[in-house]
């Protein structure tokens, strides 16, 4: 789930994409025994789902919604680390959505997918280096964009 909300920018289409999802998975159930890396294969239909539904929305020139009335706040969380948390959530989420689409599967099939390098580029049938280049520039344009800002400093004279 985390995967299509972060392809999709929005809790609603991420729904919707996974119902998709288990439906296309469930037509297909037939290739199952055929099938040798089962969790790549869901993956594999959760991205190209997502892919379609988020070229489907470009089109449209539809704008993702926030999605902050899905939010639950942890009733053991006190409210000063929840609000640090929350904003550093968020950060995290703006800088993976800022990275190119192509980056942005790999990074997350990996984070979220917990899937190896090789069950990537299976999943999204493309080389190994491939995939391997791709999360070096996710990681490296999230460093940049998550490192903290230094202030300047002012003169002592």
């Amino acid at each position: 789930m985390g995967t299509l909300y972060h392809l999709l920018g929005n809790m609603e289409d991420a729904h919707d994409a996974l119902q998709e999802t288990f439906i296309k998975c469930w037509r297909n159930r037939e290739k199952l025994p055929e099938i040798d890396n089962v969790r790549a294969w869901i993956f594999r239909i959760a991205v190209n789902t997502g892919r379609d539904m988020r070229m489907t929305a470009w089109r449209r020139k539809r704008q993702a919604l926030g999605d902050e009335e899905h939010s639950v706040p942890s009733s053991e969380a006190q409210p000063a680390a929840h609000a640090q948390r929350s904003e550093q959530m968020e950060h995290l989420r703006i800088a993976v959505s800022q990275l190119r689409d192509e980056e942005r599967e790999v990074f997350l099939l990996r984070q979220n997918g917990d899937l190896t390098y090789e069950a990537i580029a299976e999943t999204l049938s493309i080389p190994l280096g491939t995939v391997k280049t791709r999360m070096r520039m996710a990681l490296a344009n999230l460093r940049q964009h998550l490192a903290p800002t230094e202030t300047p400093r002012k003169n002592p004279l």
